[in-house]
């Protein structure tokens, strides 16, 4: 099996043959397709060795195969077998345009997915990639072989997370804001544990990474499964001006069915802004939504808040958020919040989460019980006197007396220790006006 280090540095071998004429961005269109029809070439060789041990004889086998597609999971079209694609010395980009929409159109489930790249396109009447360096990345490409018994079977989304991860890495803010780490997928993915004849929706697809990862677990716990996708809801109510944050929840949550759970990733102040403040504020309204409910939507919705560590994303140092809601809360009228600040691993120029970290995370939502520096449980009335703050890290120390709180929250405290200032101004004001002393002010 080709072992994830290999994978990973075949991989940028590949994208370095191609770095001259092409942003880090286009690396994966150029890429993915070409690691897609090797992937595709060494499976239906596979299968056709399979045909061939069945029917004793290779071209009867090619034959039945170019005859009954169904035989194969993939039909490859002669002309696009890797083996023909490596042997190319001329016209290459024409090639390969042509090989992956004939796959595309033998493979109606293939269609715009290996075939919408042009690799003889051109920009101001140039060759964006030249037949010279195609053949170089054709050349890297071959050295492994991508057959059923060579590689995992989510080949296809390790490389594609690898490269957007390479990507975020040299593009910074840009790319992280469409980047969320694996790690972080899993930690959502062991949460929520789907079950058989569960539906799996992603209102933010992108690669399609969570609902894999969805599959992935449902696979490993169970053996079987299969992913479903639901239309997408025609409006988002309530959307705050300032934030998209709860108005992203709100509509995740118009998604769940009557049992439903989801979790989202979100930025530590969704769960804290506006707590503190006096008079009405938009995003902690409906944080007491969310929790208390009314006579228009059903509170005690949100299940948990999980902090998670600094730096994991690409678009920011901050830690993020993971909170979880659930319409049919195994513990009503509480609320589980998990301070996973300290659960990762040092690295450049990102942090990580190691399995062991993503592992303890999820047992310490099935555990549901306090955990000293990791995790506390409160009511919803708890929640209620702290005006919806939810932030993990005002229930759960971490345990390091230097830690800095994040300006978000910090700028909370100091609104909730000025309104508690101010009430108690105006009792003492009140007391002194009883004793016949009252003009009592505070500078």
């Amino acid at each position: 099996m080709l072992d994830v280090s290999t994978l990973e540095g075949w991989l940028w071998d590949g994208a370095c043959q191609i770095r001259g004429p092409l942003d880090a961005p286009k690396f994966k269109d150029y890429i993915l397709p070409l690691i897609s029809l090797k992937r595709l070439s060494d499976v239906f060789e596979d299968e056709l060795d399979r045909l061939t041990d069945e029917f004793g004889d290779r071209e009867v086998a090619a034959t039945l195969v170019a005859e009954d597609h169904g035989l194969v999971r993939f039909y490859v079209p002669p002309a696009a077998l890797w083996p023909e694609i490596a042997r190319r010395t001329t016209g290459l980009g024409e090639y390969l345009t042509d090989a992956v929409r004939a796959v595309g159109r033998e493979n109606p489930r293939m269609q715009g997915v290996i075939d919408m790249v042009d690799f003889n396109a051109t920009a101001a009447g140039q060759r964006i990639v030249d037949d010279g360096r195609l053949a170089a990345l054709v050349g890297v490409r071959s050295r492994h072989r991508l057959g059923l018994h060579d590689v995992e079977p989510d080949i296809l989304g390790r490389a594609y997370e690898y490269l957007l991860r390479k990507f975020a890495e040299g593009q910074g803010q840009s790319a992280g804001e469409f980047y969320t780490p694996p790690e972080v997928a899993w930690v959502m993915v062991r949460i929520l544990d789907p079950q058989p004849g569960m539906t799996v929706y992603d209102p933010a697809c992108g690669s399609g990474g969570l609902l894999i990862k969805c599959h992935l677990r449902l696979l490993e716990t169970h053996g079987e499964g299969r992913d479903g996708h639901r239309e997408l809801p025609a409006e988002v109510p309530g959307l705050p001006s300032s934030s998209a944050d709860w108005g992203w929840v709100q509509h995740m949550a118009a998604s769940l069915g009557d049992a439903g759970r989801m979790a989202v990733v979100l930025d530590t102040g969704a769960v804290s802004r506006g707590s503190g403040n006096t008079g009405s504020n938009r995003e902690r309204d409906i944080r007491k939504l969310f929790v208390e409910g009314d006579l228009t939507q059903p509170g005690d919705l949100i299940e948990s808040v999980v902090l998670l560590p600094e730096n994991l994303f690409y678009n920011t140092s901050a830690p993020g958020i993971v909170m979880v809601v659930n319409r049919r809360k195994r513990k009503p009228g509480e609320i589980l919040l998990i301070n996973a600040s300290k659960l990762f691993a040092k690295g450049r120029p990102k942090n990580y989460l190691e399995e062991q970290h993503i592992v303890r995370i999820a047992e310490l939502y099935r555990a549901w019980e306090p955990v000293d520096g990791l995790a506390a449980v409160i009511t919803t009335a708890e929640a209620a006197r702290n005006d919806y703050n939810l932030s993990p890290s005002r229930y759960v120390s971490a345990g390091e007396q230097d830690e800095v709180l994040p300006l978000e929250e910090a700028m909370v405290l100091l609104r909730e220790a000025e309104e508690e200032r101010a009430a108690a101004d105006e009792e003492l004001e009140k007391v002194l006006v009883d004793l016949g002393l009252g003009g009592f002010r505070r500078g």
